[in-house]
């Protein structure tokens, strides 16, 4: 079906969710709960084969190989974007640690890109930053709004010029693309101001030569982040958690990117599925057959989701931030074991096969 279209996650996790990883508690345990009942609520209907069980998804997803057969070999997707997330005083690991990204590029070369984690509160927070590009060679960072430091609770917001700002002047130093930060989803009993959209634009002033990319955009926070996005050029949204609604709310979903759409932000719209949250194939499969509905066209003025628009939002938008052309898209689809046409194994097969 998406045999000639180039499919991009732009927001790729291996949740490393076991008992003996958490470490900031309540907060721990409310991120896994929250991740899992995304996982089990947001399923197609009649697809039980898509969810797995909560032992499972907690301890056995947080692996190279099924994060990658599962987006590579049982989904359309060509390329991703792994993010690391910095949430190191919840979880040893960070709760999608950088390890598995950097095997998963080694394996498939081209087709993984990384986003390293830094937690702005943490003392080596500059640092890192400087260790991520030397070390790791990551292609942008990652920043969540909360993290735990010495037992406490801190956040921040992206417009903080003493706390922020020297890490963006940093990224910008080490002539890094992107910053995408967590927002809209509210993950936890903690404070929701630091979710909002409201301080992105001060930021992406301040640095007009990042692209600020906003997670989840769309779930919550419409109307700020448009607004946003009207006056900042570098300010893109991602669609994490948002594509969920394609199996429970596919008529929201739309709305949503008609909106987005209809603002002349159709070139500024990544998809993303966030790893194994969800299974990557039947959204793919699921978006590209939408149309947009007749009365949201004549009532609303939104656009036609046309072919075009299509392959933008699920690939080619993201190819063009990370600086790459078309000659890269007809390489990596022709590329290694999964290059396309491919033929697509049954969900979750990695962690579904007969012990020996």
């Amino acid at each position: 079906m998406l045999n000639d279209v180039f499919v991009l996650d732009a927001i790729a996790h291996a949740y490393s969710f076991a008992d003996s990883n958490r470490i900031g508690q309540p907060y721990a345990n409310g991120i896994a709960s929250g991740v899992y009942q995304m996982h089990t609520q947001y399923h197609p209907h009649g697809r039980e084969d898509l969810v797995l069980d909560e032992f499972t998804f907690n301890n056995k997803i947080c692996d190279p190989i099924v994060t990658g057969q599962v987006l590579f070999g049982e989904s359309h997707t060509d390329a991703c974007i792994y993010h690391e997330l910095p949430l190191y005083g919840y979880f040893k690991d960070g709760g999608s640690p950088l390890w598995v990204g950097e095997e998963m590029r080694q394996r498939w070369p081209g087709r993984v890109f990384l986003y390293g984690g830094v937690s702005p509160h943490q003392p080596n927070a500059l640092d890192r930053v400087d260790e991520l590009v030397e070390r790791h060679q990551v292609s942008g960072i990652k920043l969540y709004p909360h993290d735990m430091i010495s037992g406490q609770l801190r956040s921040y917001l992206v417009d903080d010029e003493e706390l922020l700002y020297p890490i963006f002047e940093k990224v910008r130093k080490h002539g890094l693309k992107t910053v995408a930060i967590h927002k809209a989803i509210v993950m936890g009993p903690v404070p929701i101001e630091p979710y909002f959209p409201f301080e992105v634009g001060a930021a992406a002033r301040a640095f007009p030569d990042i692209n600020f990319e906003i997670v989840h955009g769309g779930w919550a926070f419409m109307e700020e982040t448009i607004a946003q996005m009207q006056w900042h050029p570098n300010i893109t949204v991602s669609t994490e958690g948002t594509t969920a609604l394609l199996a429970k709310s596919p008529r929201k979903f739309l709305e949503i990117i008609g909106t987005l759409m209809m603002n002349g932000f159709t070139d500024r719209i990544l998809w993303a599925i966030g790893g194994l949250v969800v299974h990557s194939r039947w959204y793919e499969e699921a978006f590209w057959k939408l149309e947009m509905p007749r009365d949201l066209v004549e009532g609303y003025g939104f656009p036609e989701l046309t072919e075009e628009a299509k392959r933008k939002i699920l690939g080619l938008n993201a190819v063009r931030l990370l600086g790459f052309d078309d000659d890269y898209v007809s390489k990596i689809m022709v590329a290694d074991e999964y290059a396309k046409p491919r033929r697509l194994s049954e969900p979750y097969s990695a962690l579904r096969q007969p012990a020996a």
